[in-house]
């Protein structure tokens, strides 16, 4: 829903899986002449759960500003050398024994107590990855396993009280994901407007996963402007569609 008119627009901000690739999957050329036609006119932005580089990596190294970690980190094109130079990359170390006792709790009490590998997954910025079958799973067996999120929802509401020091996503196919408070996609756009000088009205965002628990549901229920993109290779007519009634 856009709520703002298109002489207001100067940035148009993306999730990538999901909204303009499926998930772990490169950028296709359509969408990538998508973001040259839109970069003509507008400061184009991405906004991922993940880390810069990995993002930029999965993009084909396509030139475009990378909010990463759910704004923990920055990152900005470097025209001349092509590479993503990094602006910030903050880190917040979290209680690895205290998280590790309550997931197994979380895992008793909710009947995960069978994983492959590792009950749960630190990572350097001081994220979290709850991951119910373990941090060695099979593919196959996590893309089965909560397709529609009907489970994880189920249990969202628990997981989130007992870490009140996160902010909870429900991740991937079959995590849960924990960034540090107050680090969430709404704040990292916001924190970018401020420090670039635009108002959320003078951005618009774009993304599929906006439901309860979703990495994107704090921007979908923000001030900013949000397109819903519950097909990635519609991007382009849905995006189209929505400047066109600005």
């Amino acid at each position: 829903m856009l709520k703002t008119t298109k002489e207001e627009i100067k940035v148009i901000a993306f999730d990538l899986d999901g909204t303009l690739t499926q998930h772990k999957t490169p950028l296709q050329e359509e969408n990538r002449r998508l973001l040259d036609e839109l970069g003509r006119q507008y400061s184009l932005l991405m906004v991922g759960a993940g880390q810069s580089l990995r993002i930029f990596h999965q993009m084909g190294n396509y030139p475009i500003d990378i909010i990463g970690n759910y704004g923990m980190q920055f990152c900005r094109f470097d025209a001349e050398s092509g590479k993503l130079k990094t602006i910030y990359d903050e880190q917040i170390p979290c209680d690895r024994e205290s998280v590790s006792q309550r997931i197994s709790v979380l895992r008793e009490k909710e009947g995960f107590t069978v994983f492959s590998g590792e009950s749960v997954e630190f990572h350097t910025s001081g994220c979290v990855t709850y991951p119910l079958l373990g941090t060695t799973a099979n593919l196959s067996d996590k893309l089965a396993f909560d397709p529609d999120r009907s489970k994880r929802r189920a249990i969202y509401e628990e997981v989130r009280d007992a870490f009140p020091e996160f902010t909870v996503f429900i991740g991937g196919s079959s995590s849960f994901d924990f960034a540090p408070s107050p680090y969430d996609k709404y704040y990292a756009l916001d924190r970018y407007c401020r420090e670039n000088g635009f108002s959320h009205r003078n951005v618009i965002y774009c993304g599929d996963d906006y439901g309860i628990g979703g990495n994107d549901e704090a921007v979908f229920r923000s001030d900013f402007s949000f397109i819903c993109v519950n097909d990635f290779t519609k991007i382009g007519e849905i995006l189209k569609e929505s400047l066109s009634k600005s």
